[in-house]
């Protein structure tokens, strides 16, 4: 145990004390990010002609349901964690520990492992599309109804000492790009460095009208996140010359830019997991379904609008991961329909069997680490 360790007991009371507040809107929060998920599965699948016997939201026994016209299932589970989309003919059904069967001509125009390879991957990769545009189109709205706060990229004053100032960054530059990425906007500086631990960034500014380059490398210090853990963030030193101001959008440009903050916020991600995997990062800061919990339950608490951007991010993350090469995951999938793609043939059944396992253990284990940090650190 360490300082920062608070008192596991007391930790656990606090949390089951907020379960009520903070547990209604985690969980609907989720019940709609898995809704969007699977509904994209669910939209292609019906448009590539499969058959869906089963829209869950969650897992486990059903709570309560009804039949559609299709025939499809849709029904809310007892562990209201996730969800999937059951479709007709998806060979063995591991979830529901259900065996495939001979099918007949009728049978098989409708069913999934009887389509191309082409469609079987649209069909998988419309999930984490869906959370992709569904958090393009919060965004937009955010933009179209608030604005989009600009602060120029322009440094109002540099800290003595800093990394900035070791670069000869002065008052008065205008960044023009970082590592070749075009900046328009303060706030980009501030994220791109924040998140640049271990390497040098190359500067682009403009000083008096002549355009330079320099190299710094941010200062590693530790802020506090939303939960009042400890994080490692890069810091140049820098200030800007003046206040963010409000920009006024249209519905086009809300879209543009939803799309564009769904692009940066994908890149922060990948690069954040990425530096844990490599130690930049600590994994003490993976964080799971009650660290997730608490901040939708606090921001719920805070503002309405605050939850719905923190549920755009959360749709993006969600979209992420679920791409990720893991035989669990649509990620996974995607690999064995590539492979089988250009082999000419499916991956075999105890290969895919195997990756199943393999894939379920990696995900639970990860899920109980993401706990455990919720609950320790």
């Amino acid at each position: 145990t360490t300082n920062e360790q608070r008192d596991l007991g007391s930790l656990i009371m606090e949390f089951l004390t907020t379960v009520p507040v903070y547990g209604f809107w985690f969980l609907l929060m989720l019940t709609i990010l898995v809704f969007v998920h699977e509904l994209g599965h669910y939209a292609i699948a019906r448009l590539c002609g499969v058959r869906v016997e089963v829209f869950s939201i969650g897992f486990g026994p059903e709570l309560f349901g009804r039949n559609d016209a299709h025939g499809t299932r849709w029904r809310f589970s007892a562990i209201p964690l996730g969800g999937y989309v059951k479709m007709f003919g998806q060979g063995a059904n591991l979830l529901e520990g259900e065996s495939g069967h001979a099918l007949d001509a009728a049978e098989r125009a409708v069913a999934f492992d009887y389509k191309s390879v082409w469609r079987r991957m649209a069909i998988v990769a419309a999930g984490p599309a869906a959370n992709f545009i569904f958090a393009v189109f919060i965004f937009a709205l955010i933009f179209a109804t608030h604005g989009k706060d600009v602060a120029v990229p322009v440094i109002g004053k540099v800290e003595p000492g800093s990394a900035a100032e070791r670069a000869g960054i002065q008052a008065g530059d205008r960044i023009l790009s970082l590592d070749g990425s075009e900046i328009q906007t303060f706030d980009q500086i501030v994220e791109f460095v924040r998140l640049n631990l271990d390497e040098d960034i190359t500067i682009q500014y403009e000083r008096d009208g002549v355009v330079a380059t320099t190299v710094a490398r941010p200062e590693i210090y530790l802020d506090k996140d939303f939960l009042g853990k400890d994080a490692k963030v890069g810091r140049l030193g820098i200030r800007a010359s003046a206040a963010a101001t409000t920009v006024e959008l249209g519905a086009v440009d809300s879209l543009t830019e939803g799309g564009k903050r769904v692009f940066e916020i994908s890149g922060v991600m990948l690069k954040g997991i990425w530096q844990i995997v490599t130690g930049v990062r600590s994994t003490d800061e993976i964080g799971g379904v009650i660290r997730t919990g608490y901040i939708a339950g606090a921001l719920a608490q805070a503002s309405l609008w605050s939850l719905v951007m923190f549920s755009a991010m959360l749709s993006v993350n969600l979209g992420l991961v679920n791409l990720f090469p893991v035989p669990l995951l649509d990620g996974g999938h995607l690999v064995y329909y590539t492979l089988e793609a250009a082999r000419g043939r499916p991956v075999g059944e105890r290969t895919q069997e195997w990756g199943f396992r393999i894939g379920i253990a990696f995900v639970l284990g990860l899920m109980v680490f993401a706990a455990w940090n919720d609950l320790v650190y």
